[in-house]
């Protein structure tokens, strides 16, 4: 896992920092304690009843570096004078952090460079799969080859390496300090994960996984099994030597902008049994469980309650999904978290990201929606950061339950 906490503390962030109090007013000007993050987020995602939203989002790291450079985001130790990067959760007040993931390609200490230039890489990693990655500008990786493309060489090759525990796949003293720093700050930590949809995307490619999806059903379900006590393995390990955070992230991309990859029924059948299982597991050891879940999931959201997710990211609108509607049905299933259309952060519009903002927040509390704060997908470097910490200053207008 890897983490990249800094502690919070308002001497030592210049501007406007908008990490939120921990003292509050009430309505008869009495000053009183708020719950911190870490309380309020976990109170909503055990389905409890909080004094306000949460908030969350994800700032690419190219556009954190972007907003550096245009002089954001430092602050200055008041003991030493010097001037150090504040972290987006840290600056902005996020409820929740992750402190990072464990590795899990099968042959991990397998890395092949094939061919590189100023601009880009091409490398072969130890699932066997080429892809061709940009140095210095964003970008999804382009796939160019996968070795895993049989049974066979899956059973033979990569299978072996994944079924014993491997303690090199996380370093235990930066994950206790991870979740230490980020208590410390009064935020909720969670490790996350890519689960088996994506790991199995990246390990067959697109073409022979979905091919395999209905050709060979019974080697996605024994891909589907070995990661599943894989993820139980190492999970153990790290709670037993690390202690357990305060909940989980598993980060499965279902959709594309259309629709499902596959149909609910496929779904259903060769996955239902794996995130079952694995989201059990994790409410065994009391942890909820945040299901990120890209493009148009409508259709799979029975199987998501089903499953038994606590909590749903980050409803993309741009691929058909609507965090209102979605409430007005599974409210009382999932904690939602994020919703708002990135393009509105990135339209530098500031009357309609606050008519947005009041929208989407005055919907939630009118239903009586657990709800977190924050984009559709993740903020991009089209996002300047007065409009991100505009954005910000009016949930935090809207934030509470009960005015």
């Amino acid at each position: 896992m890897q983490s990249g906490s800094h502690h919070e503390g308002s001497a030592y962030c210049q501007g406007r920092n908008l990490a939120h109090p921990e003292m509050g007013r009430n309505r008869k000007g009495d000053v009183e304690e708020m719950m911190n993050g870490r309380q309020v987020t976990d109170i909503l995602i055990r389905k409890g009843k909080a004094d306000r939203m949460g908030l969350f989002d994800s700032p690419w790291g190219q556009t954190v570096e972007k907003w550096r450079n245009e002089g954001h985001l430092w602050a200055v130790d008041p003991s030493t004078g010097e001037k150090k990067p504040v972290d987006p959760a840290t600056f902005f007040g996020f409820d929740m952090a992750g402190v990072g993931w464990f590795n899990t390609i099968p042959d991990r200490t397998f890395h092949e460079v094939l061919e590189e230039s100023e601009e880009w890489t091409v490398t072969r990693d130890g699932a066997g799969a080429v892809f061709k990655r940009w140095k210095k500008r964003p970008g999804t990786p382009e796939h160019i080859a996968f070795e895993m493309s049989s049974r066979e060489i899956w059973e033979t090759k990569y299978k072996p390496h994944l079924l014993a525990l491997d303690p090199g796949r996380f370093n235990a003293e930066q994950v206790r300090q991870a979740v230490a720093a980020r208590r410390e700050q009064g935020r909720w930590a969670f490790s996350g994960n890519l689960f088996v949809w994506e790991i199995l995307r990246k390990s067959l490619g697109d073409l022979c996984m979905f091919e395999n999806l209905a050709a060979d059903p019974e080697w996605i379900h024994d891909f589907n099994q070995t990661y599943t006590n894989f993820f139980k393995i190492h999970f153990k390990a790290i709670f037993d030597q690390c202690g357990k955070p305060d909940g989980i992230w598993l980060y499965d991309d279902l959709g594309y902008r259309n629709g499902l990859f596959c149909s609910p029924q496929m779904l259903d059948d060769l996955f239902t049994p794996y995130y079952t299982e694995i989201v059990d597991f994790f409410h065994e050891n009391g942890l909820p469980v945040v299901l990120h879940t890209c493009g148009g999931i409508e259709a799979a959201l029975p199987l998501i309650a089903q499953w038994g997710f606590d909590g749903l990211n980050p409803m993309e609108v741009k691929a058909g999904c609507d965090v209102v509607r979605f409430a007005r049905t599974w409210k009382d299933h999932f904690l939602f978290i994020g919703g708002m259309d990135a393009r509105i952060f990135e339209s530098g519009d500031k009357p309609l990201i606050r008519r947005e903002v009041e929208r989407i927040t005055r919907e939630m509390k009118g239903m009586g929606a657990r709800y977190v704060f924050g984009s559709d997908h993740s903020i991009s470097t089209n996002v300047s950061f007065d409009d991100f910490q505009y954005a910000i200053e009016v949930y935090r207008e809207n934030m509470h339950y009960h005015e």
